[in-house]
């Protein structure tokens, strides 16, 4: 293998990071016991290898450019597993250490992983976890993320994904919506109620709603006065206090559907659902910290 790193510039990386993480020569130096000067050369050696501007310079402070930023993040994943590398080959790591950051959509946050964390902190206290709540596809190389949950898998052969549960989706609306419109009993009934639309805010288009009908696999598309973005759970709100019609996911609205605050609707064309992913960079090394909580959610979910 040929060395594509010597000494001086795995030094001038190390340095490049620390000016990055705390937006400062000056402090940079102190931490490292080094003059301001040297590292200043050490990002100046790093720029002249890239051809970029890695830090915009003023007389007060330094900030990172686009491009450097992207390659801060890179740069701080490499540095951190070869710390991991080196204290699981000496045995140092007898247990899972160090920032976790994963990205999980709303609902599924809130009603999945959530409350599954603080018994993954009992278990692993040495791992600490940054949570990003939202349905936008994350880029993981230039915003440093450890993971990801999706609904659907992207179109990356470089990220590897692992299926926590299919999630059974359902069709409610509140008993008051009933009385004043009454209860679809079939799919061209259906089309007659106010179904509460969501809308995708990677595409901008609204989601069909997916059905059984007769054993096949149906798509329905469906219109209604009422569309949101981003957060499912504003549809369940909606349907809850009489807007219309929704179709959400079942673990979502099983208290409602108990306690009779929303009643499920056209139960003969049930059975469909959408399956929820673990995604994370395809690698010949992943850290300690993203293996223990990938095995920690299959297991749990």
């Amino acid at each position: 293998m040929k060395r594509q790193f010597d000494d001086i510039l795995l030094g001038s990386i190390e340095l490049f990071c620390l000016a990055g993480e705390l937006s400062s020569f000056t402090a940079a130096a102190t931490v490292a016991g080094v003059t301001p000067a040297a590292v200043s050369r050490s990002v100046s050696r790093l720029e002249e290898r890239l051809g970029i501007r890695l830090f915009v310079r003023t007389t007060r402070r330094i900030r990172l450019t686009d491009g450097g930023r992207a390659y801060f993040e890179q740069c701080r994943q490499a540095l951190a597993q070869l710390v991991e590398a080196e204290r699981e080959a000496t045995g140092q790591q007898v247990a899972p250490s160090g920032l976790l950051r994963i990205s999980v959509p709303t609902t599924y946050g809130h009603y999945r992983v959530l409350p599954l964390l603080p018994r993954f902190r009992e278990r692993y206290p040495g791992i600490q976890v940054d949570i990003h709540l939202g349905n936008r596809n994350i880029d993981f190389a230039s915003e440093g993320y450890d993971l990801a949950i999706r609904v659907r898998s992207l179109p990356d052969s470089s990220m590897i994904s692992r299926q926590l549960e299919d999630a059974a989706l359902v069709v409610v609306a509140s008993p008051d919506y009933l009385r004043r419109h009454g209860e679809p009993r079939s799919l061209e009934e259906l089309q007659a109620h106010n179904c509460i639309q969501f809308e995708l805010p990677s595409s901008g288009k609204k989601i069909p709603w997916l059905f059984k009908e007769k054993g096949k696999d149906v798509e329905s598309v469906t219109e209604g006065s009422y569309c949101f973005s981003d957060d499912v759970l504003g549809g369940v709100t909606l349907a809850r206090h009489g807007a219309g019609v929704f179709q959400t996911y079942r673990f979502i609205v099983e208290r409602e559907l108990r306690d009779g605050t929303l009643v499920e609707l056209l139960r003969p064309f049930s059975g469909r659902s959408r399956s929820f992913k673990l995604l994370y960079p395809h690698g010949r090394y992943v850290p300690f910290r993203v293996r223990t909580f990938v095995d920690f959610l299959l297991e749990q979910l």
